[in-house]
């Protein structure tokens, strides 16, 4: 059994994960800082909003020197409206950066004392192909550039992590039917959870650093 814990696990993709993973046995933990849509409620549930340190650092003090097998970064928003390069709301931009990018690092920071008492932990970050500089797209462009953010920002993570047998990865759900992504979506969350759980279980020091789809495809940055 796995000590696994999900950042922004109150709803969506993050809530259906842990459900999964709590169904075959894992110790779920899930870190909220929102109404918890779980019914009925399962796993430990802990208050932590990835954007306040204080918040971050009694969540790891609340952890003391539990061992954690798998981190998942899934927390983060959307942002402001206006978002396009031409039409900006800059405070808006700051928060999504805060969220997006310096939030998952700064839980992952705080958790690495845990991480590194498990016998070859794994670290994900839940990123998108919208911030794929490959992809020539605009609009949403706060989210796009936090997306590819921080993809750079873990693939150093998993780079300055090698040499400890720790994994990182960086994953894009899908265009998955949640409050985010609306009702159009092409897939349910229970499929993007079904395919993340998959790459993680196939995630190791031989494939550290990469980014990939919930369908395993090796995504181009």
């Amino acid at each position: 059994m796995a000590t696994i814990i999900i950042t922004g696990a109150n709803r969506g993709i993050g809530l259906e994960l842990a459900r999964q993973y709590a169904e075959e046995g894992h110790e779920v933990i899930r870190a909220m800082r929102g109404v918890d849509q779980a019914e009925p409620v399962f796993g430990t549930t802990m208050t932590l909003d990835v954007t306040d340190a204080e918040s971050v650092a009694k969540f790891a003090a609340a952890l003391d020197d539990k061992p954690v097998d798998l981190l998942v970064n899934n927390a983060g928003i959307s942002g402001p409206s206006p978002q396009s390069a031409l039409e900006m709301d800059f405070a808006g931009f700051a928060q999504v950066l805060d969220a997006n990018v310096l939030g998952p690092l700064r839980v992952t920071q705080a958790l690495l004392p845990n991480l590194r008492k498990a016998d070859g932990a794994k670290i994900a970050v839940v990123s998108s192909r919208m911030g794929s500089m490959a992809i020539p797209q605009s609009g949403h462009v706060a989210y796009r550039a936090s997306k590819a953010a921080v993809n750079k920002v873990f693939q150093c993570l998993a780079s300055e992590l090698t040499g400890e047998g720790i994994a990182v990865t960086m994953l894009h759900p899908g265009w998955v039917r949640t409050d985010m992504g609306g009702p159009n979506a092409d897939i349910d969350v229970a499929t993007s959870a079904q395919g993340i759980r998959k790459v993680l279980a196939g995630l190791g020091m031989g494939n550290t650093g990469r980014f990939y789809a919930y369908n395993g495809e090796e995504l181009a940055w």
